[in-house]
């Protein structure tokens, strides 16, 4: 009312320029909040046609491709450079649909089982009282989880501080299925090696920049594919035969092991380039929902437990997260092959169904009533026999929680990753404040290699000794 008076609710430009303004976020991914991405390519230079018959992996085929790297732990505004594993999320637009692998740097994980995962997380989160980071709550489970073991050890190694997004391997990590052109079913687990070359930081590096540049990753990320530096990675897979699975003297199923490479080596399929910054990043990136249930002719899931888990936990969470119809988004469309469902009105759906389809099956019209079943497609599946429980995975001859864990310590470390190791349990050991959890911290190392543990019980006193000394001189 006059240049100086009040505003009016008729003013629908400014109620809308506000309401819309008051809506723009979503929230945010509970774990992996923080990331970045790019759009690629993927070609196949080899053949592995004998182990699948997905369009997207047989030979000179090239595919559109999407990937998101990411912090587990983090929010949104943390620094790029903390400790934490990587998220690598791999979508292929392939003819035949989405093909998504969602994987980490790492090519195991902290847990075996989906029904922990919540807990896992919310070690990693912040108190409620304090609302900080707690180094007894994530010890504490780590400690009481002793399948954990072989991820903490790569976490607190120098794979936990990638030097960029493009100087990391990156994996599936889970176990999944792929089936050939005569039905023949086979195990495979997929590695994405860097043609970069690994590196990574040091922890004074890493805390250097975490205060100077929390967009480290992301900025190198996007610059290095703004000057025409596109990163590459090699694409090789582990293929396990589908009997040998049922014998094998490690449960192949388990997200804490790694398939040895002596037993089934590496096979090559193909590069992973990418080539392409996005446009916009809130609807290329953070509105991109990836889901390991993105499956294709050809390929599929396997019996691991937290696989089946993120099955379900994936769509549903990006169902809360960006809307019942998240699937009808460009980002998440896929490019070659047009999605037909009988998926029924929800939030946001904008996509026009024709008017003689059904909404509903099955149905009398015909093929002019809607998407029909492809019955040639094989289908991924396995055998089970046993009781319906709820139980943990079946251990075998040599599965243990901390075997593989000590084997990466003592055999794959070199004597400087090691020194670094040790410096970095050393700092978290004095990070635990209760006693208890102290103990457990000790016991789960001395499980992992006995000599570490005596080196971090001697670590712990040797530091409480000197601070207990400073104390003493600045009270005096």
């Amino acid at each position: 009312m006059g240049p100086d008076g009040t505003t009016a609710l008729h003013d629908h430009y400014l109620l809308e320029k506000l309401a819309s303004f008051n809506r723009e976020r979503v929230p945010e991914r509970n774990p992996h909040a923080k990331g970045g991405g790019a759009f690629g390519e993927f070609e196949v230079t080899e053949d592995v046609s004998k182990y699948t018959s997905a369009a997207v992996f047989q030979p000179g085929t090239k595919s559109e491709t999407l990937i998101r790297f990411s912090t587990v732990a983090g929010e949104q505004g943390s620094p790029d450079t903390w400790r934490d594993v990587r998220g690598f999320s791999l979508r292929f637009y392939t003819t035949e649909g989405n093909l998504d692998i969602v994987g980490n740097n790492t090519p195991t994980f902290f847990i075996r089982d989906g029904i922990k995962f919540p807990d896992f997380i919310h070690s990693q989160k912040r108190l409620g009282d304090s609302g900080l980071r707690d180094a007894d709550m994530q010890w504490d489970f780590w400690t009481l989880s002793p399948e954990s073991s072989h991820q903490v050890t790569y976490l607190m190694g120098d794979r936990g501080l990638p030097r960029t997004w493009r100087n990391m391997n990156g994996y599936g990590s889970h176990t999944y299925q792929w089936i050939n052109e005569a039905g023949e079913r086979f195990w495979v687990k997929y590695h994405f090696l860097t043609q970069q070359g690994e590196e990574n930081m040091t922890a004074e590096e890493a805390e250097k920049l975490a205060g100077s540049d929390a967009e480290y990753h992301r900025r190198d990320l996007f610059n290095s594919i703004k000057d025409g530096n596109f990163p590459k990675w090699d694409m090789y897979v582990q293929i396990m035969p589908y009997e040998e699975a049922k014998t094998y003297r490690l449960n192949p199923f388990d997200l804490t092991k790694t398939w040895p490479k002596a037993d089934y080596p590496r096979i090559k399929v193909g590069t992973l380039t990418l080539n392409r910054n996005p446009q916009n990043f809130f609807q290329e990136i953070e509105q991109a929902a990836f889901t390991p249930g993105n499956q294709v002719p050809g390929t599929g899931i396997s019996p691991d437990k937290m696989l089946m888990a993120r099955v379900f936990s994936y769509p549903d969470a990006q169902r809360n997260r960006v809307g019942t119809n998240y699937n009808q988004l460009p980002v998440n469309q896929p490019r070659a092959t047009e999605a037909k469902n009988y998926m029924h009105e929800g939030h946001m759906n904008y996509a026009i169904t024709p008017a003689e389809h059904r909404v509903y099956s099955p149905h009398s019209y015909g093929t002019e009533g809607g998407p029909v079943a492809d019955e040639s497609v094989k289908e991924a599946n396995w055998e089970n026999d046993g009781s319906l429980v709820r139980a943990a995975a079946t251990l075998r001859k040599d599965d243990d929680d901390f075997g593989q864990a000590g084997i990466l310590y003592r055999d794959v470390f070199t004597d400087e990753q090691k020194d670094r190791f040790k410096e970095t349990l050393c700092g978290q050991c004095m990070a635990i404040t209760v006693d208890r959890i102290r103990e457990q911290f000790f016991e789960y190392w001395t499980n992992v290699d006995a000599d570490l543990g005596v080196h971090l019980r001697e670590c712990y006193k040797s530091c409480s000794s000197k601070n207990a000394a400073t104390d003493a001189h600045e009270d005096a």
